[in-house]
């Protein structure tokens, strides 16, 4: 039987820059990120200050790539709200998918399956 390996969504300040990413181990992460080596990401190579400010812990794989995908699209200043509120997972989830519509939930509503 294999563990469950939960995924983090985190954010790091990159020199006044936000870099926002996900993993199993943030703290690796953020190494990986340190040495400017080919694991790091290109946006954070080069920086002098590489800090994280924010991590939650958010579960399954897919559903930390889809938050990313969102947290990445808020202005600056909501990012940097998140982070210095440390927003709980259930706060951020509810701002990045709050009325986010499911094909399937409105065929249902409308009696089609």
């Amino acid at each position: 039987m294999t563990a469950s390996v939960s995924w983090h969504l985190y954010l790091l300040d990159c020199d006044g820059r936000i870099y926002t990413g996900i993993s199993t181990d943030p703290a690796r992460r953020l190494e990986e990120h340190r040495t400017a080596g080919p694991r790091s990401a290109r946006f954070t190579r080069g920086a002098e200050k590489l800090e994280l400010i924010w991590q939650v812990e958010v579960g399954s794989r897919g559903l930390a790539q889809q938050a990313e995908y969102r947290l990445r699209r808020l202005p600056r200043g909501e990012k940097l709200a998140i982070a210095r509120t440390s927003a709980s997972w259930n706060r951020v989830h509810q701002r990045l998918f709050e009325g986010v519509r499911s094909p399937a939930k409105d065929a249902r509503k409308a009696g089609v399956e």
